[in-house]
């Protein structure tokens, strides 16, 4: 089966995939948004971060002490991983939109919506949408970011579903306290669908797709490739797609892939399906 397009010219096979991408390709790209609660791995020193300045990360603690660490792929940790920050994307030029985020020449973002200019990114809401993983935030930020912080919503990661019933429970949703959760391989008789019905609940919804691994929800053309490999049983699935790409490591492959994402029109349909129902189940206090 051939599963590479006929040109490395573009797509996630284009650009080299050795030298000093490696090193940053072994931890997970994490923008660096002030704010964010972070942790220096060889130190312990934990807290919120101030600010990205130039090579080195400025980082307060609890106390308000704030020091300076270099910013080494892999020194930080977010949520219990180690990841590489990376400065979030500058703002294009013309007109400010809510967060900076692309707008087309017809005042649409990334996922469709109608640009609204000059507005303000809203207060967080109580309601959350959880999706699996890191690579999973990553996309939906990516096309629906936007129209999460117009709405006040917050995406937070649950880092498997294992223990999914314990976070539904721990958050204690409610009518003005709704719950969305985002899974892969939500197919009948699978671990996921199991899961997820054992936290059916009237302000708690789970959506997913068929798909292995969310790299699946992108597709192929807007990927430069013909199709998704097909991974062998008991071979993990990223293992088994970069091997079939000839690429050494999924960082790599994964930071290509989420750039030549740029609307919601280069992924797939239940992808995007999944994603809009659960925004509008958080959002809309009428929702069922």
């Amino acid at each position: 089966m051939t599963t590479r397009s006929h040109s490395r010219g573009g797509g996630i096979l284009g650009g080299p995939v050795d030298g000093p991408e490696r090193l940053a390709a072994r931890f997970p790209a994490c923008e660096a948004r002030p704010g964010l609660s972070i942790a220096h791995r060889s130190s312990g020193f934990a807290g919120r971060l101030v600010a990205l300045d130039g090579d080195d990360v400025v980082v307060a603690g609890q106390t308000g002490l704030q020091k300076r660490f270099r910013n080494a792929p892999g020194s930080f940790s977010v949520g219990g991983q180690a990841v590489h920050l990376v400065a979030p994307p500058s703002p294009p030029a013309g007109p400010d939109t809510l967060s900076g985020g692309r707008v087309s020449a017809s005042g649409r973002t990334a996922s469709g919506s109608r640009a609204v200019i000059g507005a303000k990114a809203r207060v967080a809401q109580p309601s959350r949408i959880l999706v699996e993983g890191l690579h999973d935030a990553e996309l939906v930020e990516k096309v629906w970011g936007d129209d999460l912080r117009l709405e006040g919503v917050v995406v937070e990661r649950l880092d498997g579903i294992e223990h999914l019933a314990d976070v539904v429970a721990d958050f204690a949703p409610g009518p003005e306290r709704r719950l969305g959760v985002l899974v892969d391989h939500l197919v009948a008789g699978s671990k996921e669908a199991r899961l997820a019905a054992e936290v059916r609940h009237p302000y708690v919804l789970v959506t997913g797709t068929p798909y292995v691994d969310v790299w699946q929800a992108v597709r192929p053309a807007a990927a430069g490739i013909t199709a998704w490999p097909v991974i062998p049983r008991g071979v993990p699935w990223k293992e088994g797609v970069c091997a079939a790409f000839g690429v050494p490591e999924s960082g790599i492959l994964w930071r290509k892939l989420l750039n030549v994402v740029t609307t919601w029109e280069d992924l797939e349909t239940p992808f995007v399906r999944a994603v809009e129902q659960l925004i509008d189940f958080v959002t809309d206090p009428g929702a069922t």
